[in-house]
């Protein structure tokens, strides 16, 4: 980062379990990785814990991680985020929430989140995507995204434009006008930790009716989706 060159803002906005953090990273780590920053790039703000961002003319973008936290739960932290948001999109900010994030951007822009009919939605799985855009310029219309969610965006913001869907999640993909770009996929998400997630989780997943050795057997690597972070930053940030 340049003295003329603002930072780009992570907002993190919740972890994983900590055994899981010590052997891969947290959100905010993942999301910078995966964006192609230096730490010297960001400045991450753990929203979760009570801390607050700087006005949006402080930063040229705004990344929001995803989250164990329920965006329905309306947690005072969560609402005060989606507030700074609502003044960042009126700014015209560059933003790109991810799971947690995009629904965190929905709602806070006229949208409505809630449980996923279809259920919780994790592992590796194919996304289409809908609409030509500059996001996915190039990339095939169907690719594989690590997923890891229960709710889903049920109704867009009024204007959104979806980008992608999934066999199960109809929104997987908006952009909220010009420059606000979100996905109910984790394009940050290395596949290690996807399997991880399942393996610690198993018990609690069966008793989703869900088939977890099918569903580890089925994590593979994701280049398509993991590239949309770098894409943003290059096309707004």
């Amino acid at each position: 980062m340049t003295a003329n060159r603002p930072p780009v803002l992570i907002l993190h906005t919740g972890n994983p379990e900590e055994s899981l953090v010590a052997a891969y990273d947290d959100y905010a780590g993942f999301i910078r990785r995966a964006a192609g920053l230096a730490a010297e790039e960001t400045r991450v703000v753990p929203v979760f814990l009570g801390e607050a961002p700087a006005e949006p003319a402080h930063y040229r973008a705004a990344l929001i991680t995803g989250s164990p936290a329920m965006v329905t739960d309306r947690e005072p932290w969560s609402e005060q985020t989606a507030k700074w948001v609502r003044e960042a999109a009126a700014q015209g900010l560059p933003m790109f929430g991810v799971c947690y994030g995009h629904q965190l951007i929905a709602d806070a822009l006229g949208g409505r989140v809630g449980n996923n009919p279809a259920g919780r939605e994790i592992g590796t799985h194919i996304v289409e995507h809908l609409a030509d855009d500059p996001m996915l310029a190039g990339l095939p219309r169907a690719f594989p995204a690590q997923m890891m969610h229960l709710q889903s965006v049920i109704e867009p913001p009024p204007g959104a434009v979806v980008l992608a869907r999934s066999n199960m999640d109809a929104h997987q993909m908006l952009r909220v006008g010009a420059k606000i770009v979100t996905t109910q996929f984790h394009p940050e998400l290395p596949p290690a930790f996807v399997t991880a997630t399942l393996e610690r989780h198993a018990a609690a997943y069966a008793r989703e009716g869900l088939d977890v050795e099918a569903l580890k057997r089925g994590v593979g690597p994701s280049p398509e989706a993991a590239s949309l972070l770098r894409r943003f930053l290059a096309l707004y940030g």
